[in-house]
This record gives C-alpha cells, structure tokens and sequence, in this order.
C-alpha cells in the first residue's frame, strides 16, 4: 500500500517554510496532496486559484507533490485521495495546542489516518505567512523568507492594491 499524505494549510503565500515541510514530506511519503483551504477565519491577499499557481511552481521539482485544493472537512479529503496520514508542520511549542485540537478532532472523524507532526528547520521558526505579508507591504526584504516567484507575486498584489487605493483617494478628493 503506498503512502500517502495530506499537508493542508492556506498558503498565504507559501513560505520556505512551508517548502521545508513539503519537501521533507515529499521524500518520506510516496505521495504529497497539498491542499489548499480557504480559511473562512483569515482575510485572504491571493484567491485560491493564485495560491494553488505560485504552489504548483515552487512544488515542480517533487515529482511526487500534487496541488488542489478542497472544501469541507480535511479527513473527507484524505479519504477521497486514499491518504493515511495528515502532515502538518510545527514551529513552536505554541502551534502545539491549536494541532492536537484539530488532530483529536480528526481522530474521531476518522481513527484510520494519523497526523505527522514535523518540525520546521529552525531557521523558518518564526516565519508565517502574515509576516510575510506585512513586510512584503511595506517594500521590506523577504528574498530569505519566500521563493522569488512568490516575492514577485507579492510586489505586484500590493503595488496593484495601493494603486487602486490612489484611485479610491483621488475620486474621494474630488467629491469633497
């Protein structure tokens, strides 16, 4: 039975990471869904169709990767891909308790796939994706922190908002 493994998350934008933790994944499981979710909690930056592109290119090199993403309820998506494990990734000992919620929870739902915790490189420790995104808003350097296609992607989102936003101000000004 070959090995298969769900590694969901929001990917908002994918980091390193998140790369870390796929790729290790990707070399212990013989194949790797990354599914997308649209977190009703979180104000997305991109749509889930961005975020499944900018994924599917930083992801080409593991031929054992696939990219989707789903709605509903994690363990229906396992089942549907035959997967038997959950992989999420662990920063710090704080992500600990919001994991062990959502794996028990999982584990009543469907005591047949089990969750791998893998720690992140310590590097990545402090990263995530709000980060990311507050520095990448105000020009800061995140060339260590995101794949370049991801920084770029970045650039363009937030120079795309803050024109709409000029264009917003500048029609405000001429109705006052």
């Amino acid at each position: 039975m070959a090995s298969i493994a769900v590694c969901p998350g929001s990917f908002d934008p994918v980091t390193y990471g998140h790369l870390d933790i796929i790729r290790r994944g990707a070399k212990v499981f013989d194949r790797v869904y990354v599914a997308v979710l649209n977190n009703s909690a979180k104000k997305p930056l991109f749509s889930v169709e961005e975020r499944i592109e900018l994924l599917r290119e930083v992801t080409r090199p593991f031929p054992n990767v696939i990219v989707e993403s789903f709605h509903g309820l994690l363990v229906d998506y396992a089942r549907s891909k035959n997967a038997n494990a959950i992989l999420r990734g662990l920063r710090a000992v704080s992500d600990f308790e919001y994991e062990m919620q959502i794996t028990s929870m999982n584990r009543v739902l469907d005591e047949n796939i089990e969750t791998f915790f893998m720690m992140t490189n310590s590097q990545y420790a402090f990263l995530s994706s709000s980060i990311v995104k507050e520095v990448a808003k105000y020009n800061g350097n995140i060339s260590d922190l995101v794949p370049p296609v991801v920084e770029e992607a970045l650039r363009k989102k937030f120079a795309s908002l803050a024109s709409r936003e000029n264009a917003a101000n500048q029609s405000n000004e001429k109705l006052t």
